[in-house]
C-alpha cells in the first residue's frame, strides 16, 4: 500500500451538514468522517498531506451511527470555503 493510499483509508469522506456550513463560513473549520482507529496526530498529517494546508486544531468524535468525525481548523492563512468548494461541498 502506498502512501497515498494510506492516508485515502484515514479520511473516508468530507463530512456537510447545515451546522458545518457555518462554522466553515464563521471559524474556518472543515469536518470530515475518518478511519476508527485514527488519532488526532495521523488525521491532522494525513489533512496536511492530501490537501496541502496547514491545521491548527483536530477534534473528533465518535457519531450516534459509529463513524468517527474529526473536526479541522485550518490556520488563518488558509480558507475553508475555498477547500469546502474544491471537495465539493457548497
Amino acid at each position: 500500500m502506498s502512501l497515498e493510499e494510506n492516508l485515502y483509508s484515514i479520511i473516508i469522506a468530507p463530512f456537510s451538514s447545515e451546522r458545518i456550513f457555518e462554522l466553515i463560513e464563521s471559524q474556518n473549520k472543515l469536518a470530515f468522517i475518518v478511519k476508527r482507529t485514527a488519532n488526532k496526530q495521523t488525521i491532522k498529517r494525513a489533512i496536511e498531506k492530501l490537501y496541502n494546508v496547514k491545521i491548527v486544531k483536530v477534534n473528533t468524535m465518535i457519531t450516534p451511527k459509529g463513524k468517527k468525525k474529526a473536526i479541522v481548523r485550518l490556520h488563518e492563512t488558509y480558507n475553508a470555503v475555498d477547500l469546502a468548494t474544491a471537495l465539493g461541498l457548497m
